[in-house]
């Protein structure tokens, strides 16, 4: 069993409440869990109206279709015109590890 994740720092520069912060999010959320199968989450700067980080975890039977998976999500992110991507970090669990 291989766990990949994902954490990508958002920044949305036309949002100005949480209100408004949790409609751009939630299409970017909800859509990685539906189209790609994936845990997605908001995990961080909860308080904060135009900055968001989201957490993704993918889990497969091989590490390279892991990979895939949050390379695709990734691009879905990077697709939404309203959010800048300002960083992004990955990071891999193996049953082979232990």
């Amino acid at each position: 069993m291989h766990v990949a994740s994902l954490t990508i720092e958002l920044h949305l520069p036309s949002v100005h409440s949480l209100k408004e912060k949790r409609s751009v999010l939630r299409p970017i959320v909800e859509g990685s869990r539906r189209r790609f199968a994936v845990a997605a989450a908001e995990v961080g700067r909860q308080d904060a109206w135009q900055l968001a980080t989201v957490g993704v975890a993918a889990v497969s039977s091989s590490p390279a279709h892991a990979r895939e998976v949050l390379d695709a999500v990734e691009r879905f992110v990077w697709s939404f015109p309203e959010v800048e991507v300002t960083s992004s970090r990955r990071g891999s669990i193996s049953d082979e590890d232990a």
